[in-house]
């Protein structure tokens, strides 16, 4: 054998490997991209669709998607289907963390390594590969693999009380946990961060229950202003609902679990609609990849992309690692994506740019020209930050002209791409593959704001739903307040349609989620790109008005925008 003396290989989670080489091409989001029972590839946009991961040595430049994608992790290491190992050559922290939950917490460690990309490429092309004893083996070579040291990060007096355990023990192990994940995100200190969002309150798999109700036991709460993220069931209704009791009460624990640990009972994946959204330059420790994205580049506040359980370890102590957007100069664009604006357009034009946008620059900070004659509304923007999150493994983008931060310019040696009228008509042609006939249109991914709501019941005002295609829209409790005494919900459920808190389409499941239905319309990129996956069922995509005309006739048309035709 050949040793190779190198630092270019970091093992920030510790155990013994050995499998077939799975190299992905693409990032992935295990949330709505791996079913969490089997380690199967359920991304229909991923060139590895259908493979398994389970006991392989999986290869991916980095992570992508939601931050719920920890929680899957964790999931398939106590199922025993996660990969036998995790290799990245950029910086990731999702899958990470769950990673390292799944070792600290339930003893079921998966190793997660990071490659410089010389050694990354020489291994993708391995057949297998073997992690042992601190060094990984392939093709006769072994390689030492080096540990990050938690010890070289600069901390404050009251991290270090907290570190010895005089908070108590699930306070010693949030500091624990994120210390760790601060070195290998290559910060050298925490930082201060006013408030919180939880986003592993969705019942996906039993993995969040039973991580959630061990942290309260030991006796875990937060300590700053702290939001909760859309959970599996609407909380006050659900037993009128048809769900299966042990799936409500199930879900319904999970959620109390973060409400007794201080988390405020907003049940939102928009928690940017509440009243006292946070301020341009406000540190924050958000998880939820599209209230992250939106945060950052709507509102210009600065937080992570941080993965689920790290948030709630975020709100325990305050605190968060000192890397990232945090630091204004790692907010300037890696990518100039040039728009080529079409003379005229909808709403659906946003949602496509966002997903678009984040297939062209996957791994760094996009900022979209050729934008600046458009005059986008603040539900545009949350449609176009929600749809790049699903393609992008970024924390944020920019808009010039548009976005607090899109006069940045990019970056020295920043790739220049474009986007033009025929990826946005192949892109429409992709989301629309389905037949005509629509038997559910989905609304409120993410949570249906406001004006939305206002915008969707003016479109059907005079009409009704057609029988046999059901309409429902999702949404945060407090906008769900205001309509209700703008009389915008009576309007809506006067047309036939159905209004459910708390639960948003990418938790949403039977019966609640029409059973009998099997294609779906809606006028969200982030639904559009994980529906297939999440529920089995043929999408079609289109604007709110789109939405509304199939809400009423029980057919989407077949027909390309006229504005998409050149």
């Amino acid at each position: 054998m050949i040793l190779d003396a190198t630092h270019e290989a970091t093992l920030y989670v510790a155990s013994d490997a050995k499998g077939q080489v799975l190299t992905c091409k693409e990032g992935l989001s295990f949330w709505g991209g791996v079913d969490p029972a089997t380690g199967v590839i359920i991304d229909a946009h991923h060139p590895n669709h259908e493979a398994s991961l389970a006991g392989r040595i999986v290869l991916m430049p980095t992570s992508r998607g939601s931050c719920s994608g920890s929680g899957v992790m964790l999931q398939l290491a106590r199922n025993g289907q996660a990969p036998a190992a995790l290799v990245f050559r950029e910086e990731e922290a999702i899958l990470t963390l769950g990673s390292m939950i799944a070792g600290r917490l339930f003893d079921r460690p998966v190793a997660t390594l990071r490659l410089s990309h010389t050694l990354y490429d020489d291994l993708s092309s391995a057949g297998e590969a073997e992690i042992s004893n601190g060094t990984l083996q392939f093709n006769g070579r072994v390689i030492d693999l080096c540990s990050p040291d938690a010890q070289e990060l600069s901390l404050s007096a009251t991290d270090q009380s907290m570190l010895s355990g005089k908070g108590g023990e699930a306070q010693k192990i949030a500091m624990e946990v994120l210390c760790l994940m601060a070195v290998a995100q290559n910060a050298t200190s925490l930082t201060d961060v006013s408030r919180a969002h939880i986003d592993g309150c969705i019942l996906a798999h039993d993995a969040n229950l039973d991580f959630a109700e061990k942290m309260h036991q030991m006796g875990a709460q937060t300590s700053i202003p702290t939001t909760i993220n859309a959970i599996s069931v609407d909380r006050e209704n659900w037993q009128s609902q048809g769900v299966v009791r042990e799936f409500g009460s199930k879900a319904s624990r999970l959620a109390d679990a973060y409400v007794n640990m201080g988390a405020q009972p907003t049940f939102t994946c928009a928690p940017y609609l509440l009243d006292d959204a946070p301020a341009e330059k406000e540190p924050i420790g958000w998880s939820e990849s599209n209230a992250v994205i939106y945060a950052n580049s709507v509102l210009g506040a600065r937080t992570q992309k941080h993965p689920d359980y790290l948030d709630l370890f975020i709100a325990m102590t305050g605190r968060a690692p000192k890397t990232g957007v945090y630091l204004d100069e790692n907010r300037r664009p890696d990518c100039e994506v040039q728009v080529e604006l079409p003379e005229t357009f909808d709403d659906a034009l946003w949602p496509m740019l966002g997903w678009l946008a984040g297939a062209k620059s996957p791994n760094g900070i996009p900022v979209l020209t050729g934008l600046e004659a458009a005059s986008p509304t603040a539900d545009d923007l949350k449609a176009l930050c929600a749809a790049f999150g699903t393609t992008s493994a970024a924390p944020m983008l920019h808009v010039r002209g548009h976005t607090p931060e899109g006069a940045l310019q990019p970056q020295e040696g920043a790739s220049r791409v474009s986007i033009t009228k025929v990826d946005l008509a192949r892109l429409w042609q992709d989301f629309n593959t389905a037949g005509d006939k629509v038997d559910l249109v989905a609304i409120g991914s993410p949570h249906a704001s406001l004006t939305e709501c206002r915008n969707l019941a003016d479109l059907l005002e005079g009409q009704r739903c057609h029988d046999n295609t059901k309409t429902i829209v999702t949404i945060g409790r407090s906008v769900l307040a205001t309509a209700k005494k703008e009389g915008i919900i009576g309007r809506l459920c006067k047309a036939g349609v159905q209004v459910i808190p708390d639960i948003c389409w990418c938790s949403i499941t039977e019966p609640v989620f029409p059973t009998a239905a099997a294609t779906l319309m809606t006028n969200s990129g982030k639904y559009s790109h994980y529906a297939k996956g999440l529920t089995g069922r043929s999408v079609r995509f289109g604007s709110l008005k789109d939405c509304a005309e199939a809400a009423t006739n029980g057919v989407a048309s077949n027909r390309v925008p006229d504005w998409l035709i050149s």
